[in-house]
């Protein structure tokens, strides 16, 4: 049964784009590349890259400094990312109690995780009860946290993810994300977003025609369309 698809062959492709046309100059895809060296938090990799494009100037202390506060919700010492932060700017946990309130949830995990039960309930009842009762979504997640005490178990427990690994990176992602808006940079690298945008307009293309299209992120050739 023959495809219902059209075909499209590459050199009615680069007319129909007009991609001849299209000059991407080389300063932007420089800064394309560094917006997301910077936001990852690749120190040796940004300067490095930096010094062979030529590109603008970056404070290389203020990637090393968001990296260790990253780095230590990522190993769970929260109480060390909290001062970090606090060091960096004071205003980045002042400004947002959601956040502050996951430092501190997170904090509790790592508490119950360790087996410090008694410890655990002090913690959660003179620093997150307070905060659950001002807010509902707060006093859920508390609820949620504490119910982990309840099982011998963890991994027959409802809420057994808290205690996965993904929980500290969720968190740590949140603080990074924080960070670099208090810096006045974007919280999110634009190359993966153009990525997605791209892949994901090609799967709308692949279902109405046959074109040239790029599989291979790492070389970004047009390939000629088969059935």
């Amino acid at each position: 049964m023959a495809s219902s698809k059209k075909l499209i062959s590459r050199e009615e492709w680069e007319k129909r784009l007009k991609l001849n046309n299209v000059k991407i100059r080389k300063e932007d895809m420089n800064k394309l590349v560094m917006n997301f060296l910077v936001t990852e938090g690749y120190v040796e990799a940004a300067e490095k890259f930096r010094m062979e494009s030529g590109t603008h100037h970056i404070d290389l202390a203020t990637i090393t400094d968001r990296m260790a506060v990253k780095k230590a919700v990522q190993c769970g010492n929260v109480e060390d990312a909290i001062e970090k932060i606090n060091d960096l700017n004071p205003e980045i946990l002042d400004t947002n109690p959601q956040l502050f309130f996951q430092l501190q949830q997170q904090r509790l995990i790592e508490l119950i995780r360790n087996g410090k039960v008694e410890e655990a309930l002090e913690f959660a009842q003179e620093e997150l009860a307070p905060r659950g009762e001002e807010n509902q979504s707060f006093l859920e997640e508390l609820e949620r946290t504490i119910s982990l005490l309840v099982f011998e178990d963890t991994s027959n427990c409802p809420v057994g993810e808290l205690l996965d690994i993904s929980q500290r990176l969720k968190t740590a992602t949140e603080v990074n994300a924080a960070v670099l808006t208090s810096q006045s940079h974007e919280k999110d690298p634009k190359l993966p977003s153009l990525l997605k945008m791209l892949i994901w307009a090609q799967n709308q293309l692949d279902k109405k025609a046959a074109y040239p299209c790029i599989n291979d992120l790492s070389n970004a050739r047009l390939e000629d369309p088969t059935f």
